[in-house]
């Protein structure tokens, strides 16, 4: 059987130690090892490093194995149930008031919102600093 040349074969990113559920992946617990093509069009897994870093594990990970794409996820800013900060601008005007979350979401999601007073329920769009910002 002839050796796998370097055409046959991917570079796709790997866990350096055993990662945990709830841990976040960074530059450091990541590094690359060569795979077989066919690993790619077998089973779904994560292609490229710089997609995996800030994602948190939503299982184990092991060491130098592909990470499959349903183990991660983007961090939850805002987990339905949970208190949250509702913010509305427009025109130099900003109006704060605290809402109570209908939906989870990481930052950009489109999330439901109810004003904790009237019961209102809004839309809005989780921020990075985990406030969420009503649509004009």
């Amino acid at each position: 059987m002839a050796p796998v040349s370097n055409a046959a074969s991917v570079q796709l990113p790997v866990p350096r130690v055993t990662i945990h559920p709830g841990d976040e992946l960074s530059g450091q617990n990541i590094v690359e090892r060569r795979f077989p093509q066919r690993t790619t069009q077998q089973f779904a897994v994560v292609p490229h490093r710089n997609e995996l870093i800030g994602m948190i594990a939503r299982r184990t990970l092991l060491p130098g194995q592909p990470v499959p794409v349903n183990a991660v996820a983007h961090q939850l800013l805002v987990k339905r149930g949970d208190a949250a900060r509702l913010v509305f601008r427009e025109q130099g005007l900003q109006i704060v008031m605290q809402v109570e979350a209908l939906q989870s979401g990481s930052a950009g999601a489109t999330v439901r919102v109810r004003n904790i007073d009237s019961g209102v329920v809004v839309i809005g769009t989780v921020q990075a600093d985990g406030t969420i910002r009503a649509g004009n």
